[in-house]
């Protein structure tokens, strides 16, 4: 089953290959400056290279598997009580979850320098499919923040 997402503002096409509105948000969110067929291109070659990594799985699986395991539950707000400021521990919506997975994905892509965009973004799915690498370190450090000021949730709002 593929994950649709629909935003309520806008409706958001499917992508051409893939028929799937999580994948037409993932290359709207790689997109830089305007040029989408670029962003397309990118993500379609990133695809073809998980492909052949796990032959065993469909690319679209991965890609949703490595968005569920990078997308956090729990974020901490700042929140301002007296004259002391607090880390607010929030459940996390799951609109916010998909568009954090994505940002934290595309972040630690952007951050690898030495090699084309589409092989960094395979290595980076893959690696959030496998639960490691650099998004899924950002989720368990969100977690872990979370956990440690659990003694402030009765601040939440």
């Amino acid at each position: 089953m593929a994950l649709q997402y629909k935003s309520t503002e806008v409706y958001l096409k499917p992508d051409v290959r893939f028929k799937s509105t999580l994948v037409a948000k993932f290359i709207n969110n790689l997109m830089h400056e305007g040029k989408k067929s670029v962003a397309e291109k990118v993500f379609y070659q990133a695809t073809d290279l998980l492909q052949t990594r796990f032959p065993d799985k469909e690319p679209l699986e991965v890609v949703e598997a490595a968005i569920n395991n990078v997308k956090p539950l729990v974020e901490v707000k700042s929140k301002r009580v007296g004259g002391a400021t607090y880390q607010v521990p929030i459940e996390v919506s799951r609109k916010r979850q998909l568009s954090l997975g994505i940002r934290w994905i595309l972040e630690a892509t952007r951050s690898k320098k030495g090699k084309a965009m589409h092989l960094k973004l395979a290595d980076e799915l893959s690696d959030a499919y496998k639960k490691q690498g650099v998004s899924i370190t950002k989720r368990e450090n969100t977690h872990k923040m979370a956990e440690a000021n659990k003694a402030f949730a009765h601040f939440a709002w």
